[in-house]
């Protein structure tokens, strides 16, 4: 009987460590992003025909957010703003005029050293970090290899994927995605200079004038210059912006389409299955759906939308596979898992095939459409099962900027040195409270601050305030069609005094603005909104806190350099990452496609 109780003693206290030490334990986070996608090409958020069963179960066994919102309507401001918890401006990738983007691999603009991600603050607390995929935020300053951008100097310890982004130029056959009409312009300036140097060799065999070989010589340096300045960096493209590396190595160049998305999958299963047994965050960030369009043989022609339903089926089961992988080795328990896109889709992308950018729902415009809902409104899912709630949804304001204090609070990180513009939103996704802690959202457009959200305490209102918006084209289109892209400046853009005011509460597709006679609140809202702006402009020149949380010290705004200036983002042969001896750059990275 006395050793009963003694083994019944010993196997309690072994339980009671066991039991403890899980509860010790780190949460890990594998954080899924979408590029391009629409909110309304998934199920759960109300598509009927797109076929999305595995991102529609990660909804049914989570928490989904319907109002998460994109800090910026493009790819770079908007990947700035998630991995820093602060909106691109401050990080200097606000743009001031056309380029609103990272253009070349190339370039020397980037996501500065001085900024802090949450997978740096993550590493610091001990995980295992990793980034699979698409970054877009630079790669190199003032040298090839010293990777002052590049995602392992920013938190991540292993990376695997594109530095850069797709385009149509990673493509034959796609069009030209980079700068077109300088593109047009070169190639013009080429052939006049041909022209011009054929010209003079003619005049001077026939005796017509007579033309100094010194003549000749220069006209033909001015040619090949012109030739150089338009082959070089544009022609070879391909070359030059569509790579893969494994960490800082380049181990493809260029980069393979047909097999991408099962390395990529492959990648990120195999980090998950590598650190099963320590803390890890894994940011799978995936080139789907992101023209060009490519997908696998098994999803080729399957779905009801084409090749761009093909995509997102695709994109479905490898968020699929993701799930299996995390709930197969028993980390379900322990593992927050996220699902999102980077912004809205671009609805003016078609050709004779049909359409290749997204579906945004009942939300007006899309990507690069500045603070029209559609280009900023995108999915948001959280899967943890026995921590979050299953099948609830909330309506409340929140932002992809949010991940960044939500991660380091659960991490139990320091506190950051700056301000943030997310908040925690474990309180929300617990069920703790039914409201956000965003009072208010600013919403840029480029480096201009487009339009400006408010929710009310105590209020199902959320109002919209759009100081400008894009002018449309062709006159009556629902987006910039004539420039295949909108932008945020000068003639682009009409200036609205007043502001233009929506409920989007009750007017969801900001269809009807509001006036002084529909609106009893509307000489409030402009009047609010106006005092919210002047407090947020003043955290961008001088030390304001412009709201309190645990992770916010006595934020100090420091000047940063323009990241989009024509400067830093024009190619450079020096910064370029190579794969063998600059220029003779090329080689294969070693694979077998097997995804269905």
């Amino acid at each position: 009987m006395r050793i009963c109780l003694l083994a019944l003693l010993l196997l309690l206290a072994t339980g009671s460590d066991v039991t403890a030490s899980e509860e010790d334990r780190k949460p890990n986070f594998v954080l899924m992003m979408v590029d391009d996608l629409g909110i309304g090409d998934i199920g759960c958020y109300g598509n009927d025909t797109i076929r999305t069963p595995n991102i529609d179960r990660l909804a049914a066994e989570g928490v989904k957010l319907t109002q998460h919102i994109a800090a910026a309507p493009l790819c770079t401001p908007s990947r700035a703003a998630f991995h820093t918890g602060r909106y691109a401006l401050r990080s200097g990738l606000g743009s001031t005029g056309r380029v609103q983007v990272l253009l070349f691999l190339g370039g020397s603009g980037g996501l500065p050293p001085t900024e802090t991600t949450f997978a740096k603050r993550l590493q610091e607390q001990g995980y295992t970090t990793g980034l699979v995929g698409k970054w877009h935020l630079g790669v190199n300053c003032e040298l090839r290899g010293d990777h002052c951008h590049h995602p392992n100097t920013h938190g991540f310890s292993y990376f695997y994927g594109l530095p850069f982004t797709l385009f149509n130029d990673c493509r034959p056959g796609e069009g030209k995605d980079v700068l077109a009409d300088l593109q047009n312009t070169l190639w013009q300036l080429t052939l006049l200079g041909a022209l011009a140097l054929l010209s003079l060799v003619c005049v001077r065999v026939c005796g017509l004038l007579e033309v100094s070989v010194s003549v000749i010589v220069a006209v033909t340096c001015l040619s090949l210059l012109a030739f150089s300045v338009w082959f070089v960096p544009f022609q070879l493209l391909m070359t030059w912006n569509c790579i893969i590396m494994r960490n800082q190595e380049v181990v493809e160049q260029p980069m393979d389409l047909d097999t991408l998305s099962q390395r990529l999958l492959g990648e990120a299963q195999g980090f998950i299955e590598r650190n099963a047994d320590r803390p890890f965050l894994l940011f799978l960030s995936l080139a789907h759906v992101h023209t060009p369009l490519f997908s696998s043989p098994g999803f080729a022609g399957k779905s009801r939308h084409g090749l761009y339903g093909d995509n997102v089926e695709e994109v479905d089961y490898m968020i699929g596979r993701m799930t299996e992988t995390v709930d197969r080795l028993g980390l379900a328990n322990n593992t927050m898992m996220y699902f999102t896109s980077d912004h809205g889709g671009h609805i003016e992308d078609a050709d004779e095939r049909g359409q290749k950018g997204g579906w945004n729902g009942i939300y007006k415009g899309g990507k690069a459409m500045g603070g029209w809902e559609g280009g900023i409104r995108v999915p948001g899912i959280f899967r943890w099962p026995g921590r979050l709630p299953a099948g609830r949804v909330f309506d409340t304001p929140t932002s992809l900027m949010d991940l960044y204090p939500t991660l380091t609070q659960l991490a139990s990180a320091t506190h950051s040195d700056r301000l943030l513009d997310g908040y925690d939103l474990m309180p929300v996704l617990e069920g703790r409270t039914e409201r956000s802690q965003h009072e208010f959202m600013f919403h840029y457009c480029g480096a201009y601050l487009n339009a400006v959200r408010w929710h009310p305490p105590g209020s199902e209102s959320v109002y919209k305030v759009h100081f400008f918006t894009p002018n449309f084209s062709p006159p009556g289109a629902g987006g910039c069609y004539d420039t295949k892209v909108c932008f945020c400046h000068g003639s682009h853009v009409t200036h609205h005094s007043p502001p233009i005011v929506f409920d989007l509460h009750t007017d969801p597709s900001e269809s009807r603005p509001l006036t002084p006679d529909t609106a009893p609140r509307y000489q409030e809202v402009l009047q609010q909104t106006a005092r919210a702006v002047e407090q947020h402009r003043a955290t961008l020149t001088h030390s304001h806190p412009s709201h309190t949380q645990p992770d916010t010290h006595s934020p100090q705004a420091e000047p940063v350099l323009n990241q989009l200036s024509w400067e830093k983002i024009l190619w450079r042969p020096w910064l370029q990452p190579c794969c063998g001896t600059f220029p003779f750059c090329g080689c294969t990275e070693n694979t077998t496609s097997t995804l269905a």
